[in-house]
Formats: C-alpha cells, structure tokens, sequence
C-alpha cells in the first residue's frame, strides 16, 4: 500500500478534523479575540509575545495556538508535557533555531499541559524565550499561579479562557453536521431539537467532547425517509455512565469544594445542594465529602447547634455502611441541615487564638492547687492544695476559682455568639462570670 493510500485512510475523530483554520471559524473566547481585544490586536499586528492559556478543557487553547503560528507565518512545534521530558524539549528547541537560522521564521512552541513539567523542565525553556528563539505559549488547565515557576511565568502573560456557552457548543455541532468537506455534513444527519439540548449541557462546554459525543450518536442514529435521525433517547444511550467535567485534586475540584463550604456557611440549603451533587455527579469520593463535612460543623456551626455535627458523622457513618445512594441521600440530609442551622465560629476562633498562645509564649506551670498530690512528697510540695471541689460547691461552680496558668489568669478565649444554643451558653458563662465579680468584690470588702 503506497503512502499516500494509506493517508487517506487514517482516522482522524471529528473534533480533530473540524479544527478552524482561522479566528472568523473560532467559537467563544471573544474577551480574548474579539474586535479591539488584548490577544486579536497581538496577532492581527504579528506582534508576539510568550503567553500561557489558562482554561477547561475543550475550549480552544491549542487551536489559538496553532491560529497563532499561521496567522504571522511562524513555524509551528508541539510537545506535550505528559509524554515529553528534557530530551524532547532539547529536539523542539534544535528546529526552532534551524528554523530561525536556516529560513529565518519564528517558531511559535506549543506546550500542552505545561503545569506537568517539573521545575527544572520549566526552567530548560528560559534561554530560548529570552533570546527570541521560541514564542512560547502553554496551555494548562490549573491555576498557574500555583503551577508554574515565577522565572517562567513572568515572562508570559496569562490569557483566561472560559467555558463554551451553551449556545456556543451548540453552533459548533450545527456547523460539524453541515460541514460536508470535514464533517458529517454527506451523512445527512438530523439531530432533534431535545437531543442538540441535551448534548449542550452534556458537553459542559467543552466543544471537543460534544463533537466526540455527536461521532458516537451518529453511528446509532435511526435511519429515516430523510436520513439519520438522532434523537433524544439516542443521545441519552451514548451519556450512559458519561460523567462530568471534574478533576479530582485539581482546579476545578477546589473550586467545587470552596464553593460547597462557603454555600453552608452563608446558610444557603439549595446552592449547598446543588455543589454537592456536582461533586458527586463528576467523581468525588462521598468519603471526602463527608470528612469536610464535619470539618464545616465544627467551623462554621460549632456549639450554636452541636446537633450539626453528629448529623454529618451519622451521614459518614452511613456512607461507610451503606455505600451508595443511601450514603449519598445522608450526606445530602447533612448539608441541607448544615445550611440551615444557625452559625458560630467563634468554636474555632478560641482554638485558633488558643494554640496561637500555645505557640507563641512560655510553658507556663500548672498551678499549685490543680495539680496531682498521689505521693506524701507532693503533698508536703503543697501539690492540689486549697484546691475546691466544684461539686461540693453550691450551684456545682466554686465561685473566684481560677483554672489557667497564673499568668494568664482572666485571660478569655471563647466568645460565644448570639446565635442557637450558643446564645443560651454565652448567658451561662456570663452568669459565671457575674458570681466570679461579686466574689472578688465581696473578698476585697471583707480584706477592708
């Protein structure tokens, strides 16, 4: 079989194929390319500078890239930061200076998933950005903040892309089933209103997994008196056990638990709803879910309603238990509580200030009268003298008793709030706190 036969016959999947070849084909980003907008200014000038696209999947980033590179007739590398190391980049950057030396061009260095290269991949790339040799553009899905090294990232600016609309991913597959040339355009495909909104929300905008969802369904469309009919229960056939967008332990994951924390804590019940079931929806270990929330009763509920938190270990419980969906359902019963109870971290505020103390100043002895006297030896070292047992007092509270360090003595930590029971507990201790002033004053009035 010749070369050129078997070309013609390698498969190239839908999102690859309907690849635009310039910005009028491009769909979304137009913060970024739109008329008068930061990077359509840089290419339609040809003025260059290393970038890095920040953004979900499916969104354009290599695209942008290889538009880039045609746009100013540059030569155009790409290497991927899962499947290269040193030596790949040293070989990306020998073409780039052939390039440059030999045809006098640019070469514009895609690198996707630039946050999986180590340091010292990160730093191989500094001379040739500082000498011209490479416009470099990479393309992660994290936070590059926290991903790249600020010797890199510094020389880039950072370019922010966003999730395809709905009505976004639904022009990309309109187009896709038009296209006769690369698309499915000469199959003649009908996808069905229902299916064509059912496959926007599905692609989570993410053009590349519509197009890959639409080349699946399109081989199980029902052959009609007008062609292939794709509809909504076709459609629903090919998502079985399709999952969302989600990257366990990546951006998307913090920013989905960051989301469910603060949800709970501004006691909103449906928005804390709504993110746990997209955790659980895309992935997320129910395990994890319920660790964080008894770490949200113990923050952000605390003693204004304790009930909180032993609602969230019986929901671990059950999960452990039961698995799913009855530990699913619990932990949802947990968050909807959660949300609506009342709200004090003044619990974690006093251990916060506590330890900080702890931490910070000397390891102040234990008083004389509240310490152990088992040996005749501590006791003649005064050990637990004058001490006053609580429950031989009246009320079960020996009034003036002082139990910190005496250095410290006064000194209060915990600010209960005005809120649940907490409000009943900040009245308990500032009764306390009354029969502690009338004592001391009445001891000073009989020292008189």
């Amino acid at each position: 079989m010749s070369d050129d036969l078997f070309s013609q016959t390698v498969y190239k999947p839908l999102a690859a194929r309907m690849r635009p070849n310039s910005l009028d084909g491009f769909h979304g980003q137009q913060h970024l390319i739109g008329q008068n907008r930061p990077l359509r200014e840089a290419i339609d000038s040809g003025m260059l500078h290393s970038m890095i696209f920040w953004g979900p999947p499916g969104v354009g980033k290599t695209t942008l890239a290889k538009m880039i590179a045609h746009k100013v007739d540059a030569h155009f590398e790409s290497i991927s930061a899962v499947l290269s190391g040193v030596k790949e980049i040293r070989a990306a950057v020998a073409k780039a200076q052939e390039q440059r030396d030999v045809r006098g061009r640019k070469t514009v260095l895609f690198v996707d998933e630039v946050h999986r290269f180590n340091k010292s991949q990160q730093d191989a790339f500094l001379p040739y950005v500082e000498d011209g040799t490479i416009v470099f553009v990479g393309a992660t899905t994290e936070n590059p903040s926290f991903e790249l090294n600020n010797a890199l990232l510094s020389r880039c600016r950072v370019y922010v892309l966003k999730s395809l609309t709905n009505s976004e991913i639904k022009t990309v597959v309109s187009n896709a089933l038009a296209d006769s040339e690369c698309g499915l355009g000469v199959q003649g495909l009908i996808l069905e209103d229902e299916a064509l909104d059912l496959l926007a929300v599905a692609a989570d905008g993410d053009a590349r997994r519509a197009l890959n969802l639409l080349e699946i369904a399109s081989d199980l469309g029902v052959h009609g008196s007008n062609g292939s009919v794709i509809d909504k229960e076709i459609l629903e056939q090919v998502l079985v056990g399709d999952s969302r967008r989600f990257d366990n332990g990546g951006e998307y994951f913090y920013d989905q638990i960051s989301a469910l924390h603060k949800s709970i804590r501004g006691s909103s019940v449906d928005a804390g709803l709504y993110w746990l079931c997209r955790m659980l929806d895309g992935g997320c270990d129910p395990i994890y879910l319920a660790r964080r929330l008894v770490r949200i009763a113990n923050e952000d509920i605390g003693n204004a309603d304790p009930r909180a938190l032993e609602l969230a270990l019986n929901a671990w419980s059950v999960q452990e238990r039961l698995g799913s969906p009855e530990g699913e359902l619990a932990l949802a019963q947990s968050v909807i509580y959660m949300a609506a109870a009342a709200k004090s971290n003044a619990v974690y505020s006093a251990f916060n200030a506590v330890m900080a103390d702890v931490k910070s100043l000397p390891s102040y002895d234990v008083p004389l009268h509240l310490r152990n006297a088992p040996t005749s030896l501590m006791k003649d070292m005064d050990y637990g003298k004058d001490y006053r047992y609580a429950h031989n007092e009246e009320g079960a509270y020996a009034v003036g008793e002082s139990y910190l360090p005496d250095e410290l003595a006064g000194k209060q930590y915990y600010f209960p709030s005005d809120r649940g029971l907490e409000k009943k507990i900040s009245e308990k201790l500032d009764y306390l706190r009354s029969l502690d002033d009338t004592g001391a004053l009445n001891k000073h009035k009989d020292h008189q």
